[in-house]
């Protein structure tokens, strides 16, 4: 669209992973390969949880809620990513653009809080024995879950709206394979740093909250790189993006259950069950 003698950006060009043909080729067969069999596994793990009642509350309720949001996550730019194999102008809309950036910083930082309270729930379970049962009772539990995903949606909405209002009419090419806030903001024909500042103090805030409840925990890492990242390029910033929102997120609830006898134990009482299902239906 036209603008005096500004062409305003309808759609941004992704340089994605790699542009050799049999790279790509590699590239989809073995992310087609890891989706569709992680995938399911946390699709087991939400119904083991969820048909179970002798689960233990909250700690597998947050599990469950933790597999879903990994399945969310991986949503918003995997499928994408492995439509743009097969093409050869990878391109995708502003709109499209603006809301992956929405999920992503949704997903991502409602799964950071909801790890924050895991770690708390950890925390009362073993300090506080004896009043746990009170302290972490299921209306607080589902209180603390509707609060993730509350916080999480006010993060993204403020990184969005300050990148919305940005003027884009220049170069849209973007060096990864999905829209990143560091990189679309690049692209903006005005001076941004402004909107940086107020845009890394928004991720800076999230950030403290989980260093100052959480300490040295290795699952803020992803928000850290992603969300609290300084606006310039390093070397291995698409491979590391790659692994952080594709591969760990998916391997996430399946590392944290897998560990764990009695989930794998219910895992098997589920499958037992539906076998006889199948066994009556057929009968």
């Amino acid at each position: 669209m036209e603008n005096g003698k500004l062409t305003w950006v309808t759609e941004f060009m992704l340089l994605g992973l790699s542009e050799a043909h049999k790279l790509q080729l590699f590239f989809f067969f073995l992310f087609l390969l890891f989706y569709i069999v992680i995938l399911p596994g946390n699709v087991l793990i939400i119904l083991t949880i969820w048909s179970d009642l002798c689960l233990g509350f909250p700690l597998y309720f947050l599990l469950a809620n933790l597999a879903f949001l990994d399945i969310c996550y991986c949503s918003v730019t995997p499928l994408k990513m492995l439509a743009d194999f097969f093409s050869h102008r990878k391109t995708i809309s502003y709109g499209s653009c603006m809301a992956q950036l929405f999920f992503i910083h949704f997903l991502g930082a409602a799964e950071i809080f909801l790890l924050i309270i895991m770690a708390y729930d950890r925390y009362v379970a073993i300090c506080k024995p004896l009043h746990y049962a009170s302290i972490m009772s299921r209306r607080v539990c589902h209180a603390l879950v509707g609060a993730a995903w509350v916080g999480g949606f006010m993060h993204s909405i403020v990184q969005v709206a300050l990148t919305i209002r940005l003027p884009f009419c220049g170069p849209n090419t973007l060096d990864s394979f999905f829209c990143d806030v560091p990189q679309v903001i690049k692209l903006a024909c005005t001076d941004t740093y402004v909107v940086e500042i107020l845009i890394f103090s928004n991720s800076g805030l999230v950030t403290l909250v989980c260093f100052s409840l959480c300490g040295k925990n290795k699952a803020a890492s992803t928000f850290l790189y992603i969300y609290a990242h300084p606006f310039c390029s390093f070397p291995l910033d698409k491979e590391v993006s790659l692994f952080l929102t594709v591969v760990f997120p998916l391997l996430k609830p399946m590392i944290y259950t897998f560990r764990n006898k009695e989930i794998i134990s219910s895992m098997k009482r589920l499958m037992i069950r539906y076998r006889r299902h199948l066994g009556q239906v057929y009968c």
